[in-house]
């Protein structure tokens, strides 16, 4: 039997995937197709050394797009979330070490270096706004619109 407090929980899930999802996803294009120039954006932020600076230009894009899709379809949901949440403190730390050092820069969220968001206190509070929707989606159990739910559900009735 659904309540509606069911329902409003499955809604809220079901939108915070769905806003990191595509957050993630969309994030990790510009990044992926360009990793030469993504690198020159983190290695702008002064923060770290230069051998892991390509390496993260690498590896982050693609955590980043497969995280999004786990999210889409609900799939291995919570540990998705939890990745969301590790590079939401990762990308609030960069901004305000890069804020507190008056480096003006373009984040690199979200495109290239050249057309990327001004550097300013509404990434942190975007961020921190993403940081809570993944935080939300680790404490409760996976919506009902999701495969866990779904293989969850199948593996119960298997067992009985």
């Amino acid at each position: 039997m659904t309540t509606a407090k069911t329902i409003a929980r499955d809604a809220i899930s079901v939108t915070a995937r769905a806003v990191l999802a595509v957050t993630f996803i969309w994030a990790s294009i510009h990044k992926i197709a360009d990793p030469s120039d993504f690198a020159l954006q983190i290695a702008t932020y002064q923060i770290l050394p230069l051998g892991l600076i390509n390496l993260q230009a690498i590896v982050l894009p693609w955590l980043e797009i497969i995280t999004g899709l786990l999210l889409v379809v609900g799939l291995s949901t919570r540990p998705a979330a939890l990745l969301t949440c590790g590079m939401n403190v990762m990308f609030i730390a960069a901004i305000a070490i890069a804020l507190s050092n008056d480096l003006q820069l373009q984040c690199g969220c979200f495109a290239s270096s050249q057309a990327g968001d001004q550097m300013d206190a509404g990434l942190l509070f975007r961020d921190v706004l993403l940081l809570l929707a993944g935080a939300f989606l680790v404490a409760i159990e996976p919506d009902r619109l999701t495969l866990d739910h779904f293989l969850s559900r199948r593996k119960s009735h298997a067992h009985a």
